[in-house]
This record gives structure tokens, sequence and C-alpha cells, in this order.
């Protein structure tokens, strides 16, 4: 397996980091290595003892499992690493791992140097670091390289896999990047720079027909335009699309490997949905750029990274979300590309009243495509006895719900195919004939939870439709539990998600923090708001405070009463109006980028 895992060049496993009042300290405890990474807390200078170094007394010892990484703050840099650590499976008998906690330790002593001003916003700024780090969706491996699919890796050169594990990556899943880049610029500190991927994992056994094999799902979300769900929408001028996650299944049984790549991603065009207060904003194209140049970009990339492209999309073909689809049809139609075919399925008119069973429509619609694409699949000895020629990108708005139903149903039909190439199924045998084994609701539980997973990075809650994925029936439990979700996917997605969003960009780099803001330049945390953000509110409340006062005090004389009520109530419904009117100006807003997702 070593050529494909790419285990030859890993990272260390084992670290002590030891704090003095100068230093950090850390030290690599793995058999046959000295090494030891010591960063000075003054000048800020990173450097490597390789054949180790006396650790000076009075330090405080602790164990950590890795390092992801270095950034910078107002107070100056901090020093993040793994706290611990839970191991989730075996991926070719290399470990898998998911980051449990963190601990960010900055090089000051004290903040004396701040102002007081400063003193708050480097706090507010201490606390999004520590928000986007307590996600507990990221995961990492020190010898088998996660952020590729079997297939890339298999792909690769011998002197690919001979690049350090940092190198050699898929940037796009990077998540500790931008934590990483300046100590990248050391070769020699290869061995102590993990890559962070972020999104979902999973490896359990299984029997079907008492044969054991692993079963592993993967989703890599991508950094790039990484963000939240009405913040982050379609494409940037780059091509990289919001919300995109790479999921890749893998059946490991008795040495040979099978593979299965699917993307997700929002509608490759420029397109915005800010929260305005309305349960769905409406979402708007943009007039000024050209959907077909992000377009052509976004699949330029798909094409090289994946090969062929079928578009699923599930948007509906009414209401607010019809021009996105007749936009989106024609752009493909406009960009004459013969690798990419084009599959709508209004999901919600099709579906509607609980027929779920009509996605069979669909699936029969895109088997040929399936059949002709395969999977990729590798003997025991490396021999490659297929390839993945294609790839099923689907989307719906959000790239959650609807989409993940659909993911699901494509890697069913794909592992009963491998499982009989496995001869783990028999020739007429299907996964249906043990709907009523372990490894039935194991499999539908794995797609329900990647789904929670993917939800919960990007809209804030878990998946909707998820009780068909775990049950494959639509329940009336379910319709309750996604109307609790979607009352609470409102709330974070109009009163907390600019934090979140915020949170996302320091973690990413996508803010770089200007040591001299509440100094000679102003700070993200003060800019000015309109007048009418705390007045109307607080007119609002005291009328519909007084309207409710008229009504319960009891008057002599009924017509004034009358007018009381009726003056109070509509000024009550005319402020409300005017703050649904304003709706922008109330939500929860990035401050980090704003600028940024204002052009946008």
């Amino acid at each position: 397996m070593e050529a494909v895992g790419g285990i030859i060049r890993g990272v260390h496993e084992i670290y002590y980091l030891h704090t003095s009042e100068s230093k950090f300290y850390i030290e690599a405890l793995d058999p046959s290595t000295k090494e030891v990474l010591i960063i000075d807390r003054t000048s800020h200078e990173v450097y490597l003892e390789e054949y180790g170094t006396e650790i000076p007394p009075g330090v405080i010892s602790k164990k950590i499992c890795g390092l992801v990484g270095i950034i910078r703050l107002l107070a100056g840099p901090y020093l993040v690493v793994i706290s611990s650590k839970s191991k989730v499976g075996e991926i070719n008998g290399q470990s898998v791992w998911k980051i449990e906690s963190t601990e960010c330790i900055g090089y000051h002593r004290t903040d004396l140097h701040l102002n007081e001003e400063q003193r708050i916003d480097n706090q507010m700024y201490e606390s999004m670091l520590k928000f986007a780090l307590e996600w507990n969706h990221f995961y990492f491996c020190t010898n088998y390289d996660i952020t590729h699919s079997m297939q890339r890796l298999y792909n690769t050169s011998p002197e690919f896999l001979q690049m350090p594990l940092l190198e050699r990556a898929d940037q796009r899943f990077v998540w500790n990047g931008h934590l990483l880049r300046d100590l990248s610029m050391q070769p020699q500190l290869s061995k102590f720079l993990i890559p962070i991927i972020c999104g979902f994992v999973l490896i359990e056994a299984a029997v079907i027909n008492n044969k054991r094999f692993e079963y592993i799902l993967i989703s890599r979300r991508s950094c790039f335009r990484a963000g939240t769900r009405f913040f982050m929408r379609g494409l940037d001028v780059e091509g990289h699309a919001a919300n995109f996650v790479e999921t890749e299944q893998i059946v490991q049984y008795k040495g040979k490997s099978a593979s299965y790549v699917q993307t997700r991603g929002s509608i490759p065009l420029f397109w915005s949905q800010r929260p305005n207060l309305q349960y769905k904003p409406q979402p708007q194209l943009s007039k000024t750029q050209s959907h077909l140049d992000g377009f052509q970009k976004h699949f330029d990339s798909q094409i090289v990274n994946y090969g062929n492209q079928v578009v699923i999309n599930l948007i509906d073909h009414k209401g607010p979300e019809q021009k996105m689809e007749k936009t989106f049809a024609k752009t493909i139609t406009d960009s004459k590309n013969n690798m990419i075919r084009y599959y709508p399925f209004d999901f919600h008119h099709e579906c509607r009243k609980m027929r779920w069973d009509r996605l069979s429509i669909l699936m029969e619609r895109v088997s040929r495509d399936q059949e002709e694409f395969g999977y990729f699949m590798m003997e025991d000895d490396n021999t490659l006895t297929r390839h993945q020629t294609g790839m099923f990108r689907t989307n719906c708005m959000d790239c959650l719900d609807r989409t993940n139903v659909v993911q699901s149903m494509l890697a069913r039909r794909s592992l009963e195919s491998q499982f009989k190439d496995f001869k783990i199924l028999g020739p007429m045998e299907t996964i249906q004939d043990h709907r009523q084994s372990d490894f039935e609701r194991m499999f539908k539980n794995t797609w329900a939870d990647n789904a929670d997973f993917c939800s919960k990075q990007y809209a804030g809650t878990g998946a909707l439709k998820t009780d068909f994925t775990r049950t494959g029936k639509r329940t009336m439990f379910g319709l309750l539990q996604d109307g609790f979700n979607s009352i609470i996917r409102y709330y974070k997605n109009n009163f907390s998600d600019g934090f979140r969003q915020d949170s996302i960009d320091l973690l990413l780099g996508n803010y770089l923090i200007d040591e001299t803001e509440g100094l000679s330049s102003p700070s993200p945390f003060r800019q000015p708001r309109d007048v009418k953000f705390t007045l109307l509110p607080v007119i609002s409340i005291v009328a519909f405070s007084m309207f409710v006062i008229s009504i319960l005090l009891p008057s002599s004389d009924l017509s004034l009463q009358l007018l009381y009520i009726l003056f109070w109530l509509s000024a009550t419904v005319v402020s409300f109006a005017f703050i649904i009117i304003y709706g922008t100006e109330f939500v929860n807003r990035p401050k980090l980028s704003f600028s940024k997702l204002k052009s946008d």
C-alpha cells in the first residue's frame, strides 16, 4: 500500500511542548529522532535543533498531539497546538485522528503594549479563533495523505511521494495552510507540519455474507470561498465555489481497495443571497460580472481534477429559484463544453406530498453516466483494475439537504457494484437483499451523519430530510425535526453568522490583522451604525408594549381605549415594517471582510 498511501514522508506523531519565559520547545518523541523545534518568544525566530538540545530547568511541559500553526493577533503571534485527539480508524493501516481540543498560547507575557481598545479587540480575535478551532470537525493523519482521493494518490509519481506531507497535500482542503505558511518556508521543519482537513470522516468495520470489510466515508470541505450559508454563495473571481465538498466512499477488503468520489458546490455563477430578516432572502444574480467566465474557470478546474462532469441541479423550476435554474442552464449551453452533461430535477415538485420514491426517476436518468464513469479499484498488489473517469457534481441552493439525499443514492448504487466485484455479493444479489442487516443501518446513519456535519459547518444546524437518509422514508417526526432545525437556522443565519464568518476568515487568513488597528488605523469592530439601527427596535418595543397595556387596562371610555389600541397597533406594525424593509441593517454581519462581501 505504500505506493498508493504515500506513507514514506510522514510527520512526527508524539510531541512534548516545553514552555519557558523566553522560548517554546516542541520536542519530537518518535523513536530514532531527537528533533526539537524551537521558537523564540521575543525575536519570533523559529529554528530546528536536529540532534536535540538541552531543555532548561523550570519549564512547563505537557504532551501535545501536533502543531496546528502560528497566527498573529493584535497582541502578537500565538502558537496553536493540538491538545487532544481521538482515533477514527485506519486507512491503509495508518491511523486517522479527529481533533478533540486545541490550545492557543501567546508569545507575549503581558498585554501592556496594547491600549484599552486594542485589549478588547484582541479578546474578540481570541474568541473568534477559539470558536473556529472548536468546530470539532477537523481531522489529520501523520503517515497517509487524506487530502487526496485514492485515485489521485495512485496516479502520482514516486517523486511526489517523497515530498513532505504538507507540500504535496491538496491545498484546496488544507485548513491550517495560513497558520503553517511561515513555517513551511523552512523545509527542514516539514516533519512538524501536519495538514488538517475540515469535513467528516467515518471508518467502520462491517460484515455482509460473513465477509468482513472496512467502510470509509471522507468529506473534504474546500477552504477556498469558505463561509456561512448566506454570506458565501456562488463563485469568486478565480472560479472557486462556495460550500464545495469532495466526498469519497472507500471499501477495503482483503487488501483490495475501491473508491468512489462525488462533489457538491454552490451554483457556479456570480450570485448572492444576503440575510435580511426574511425566511428566504431573494437570490440576486450579478449584473456586472460574466457568469460564463466564472463558470468556465470553475469547470476547467473540475475537469482537470475529476474528468467528465455530470451536473445534477435540484433547485426549483418555479418561484425565486426559477431564474437561477434558467441562467445556469443557459450558461452550460453557452459554454459548449461537451465534457459537461446537465440534468435538472425539480426535487420539491417531483417529490411533493412525500413521494420520495420518485427520486428513482432521477436515478434512472443518470444510470448510464454512472456506469460509464465507474469507480477506482485496486488489487492487493497495487494493480489497477478500474478507474473513475468522471464525476457527479450535485447542487441545490444550499448544497445540503436535497444534495445529500441524492449523493447517498449514487454512493449506494456504486457500492453495490463494488461489492459484486469483490464477490462480497453474488452476481444476482443486491444491497436491498440485506436491508435488515447491521451494514444497512450503518450505511444510512453514516450518510445522515455526513449530512449533519456538512450542514453544521455551512448552515449552523443539522441537515434537513435526514429521516429519509436514515430510514429510507419520509416521516412525520422528520418533518417536525426539520421545522425545528429551520427555526434554528433562521436565527443563526440572521443573528450569529456574521461572527461565524469572521471566525472562518480569521482562521484561513482571508483577513490579516494590522498591528496598528486601534492606533493609526480604525478597528473593524467599531464601524458606525445608522441611527435607525437603535431607534427602530426601541420604537417597535415601546409601541408593542403600549398596545398590550391599552388592551389590558380597563377604561371608562371604550371609544378612547379603542383609539389607543389602534394607534399603538399601527405604530407597532409600521415600525416593524421598517425593520423588515431595512432588514440587512439588523442582521449580524461580518466585520472583518465586510468590504469584500459588499463587493461580491
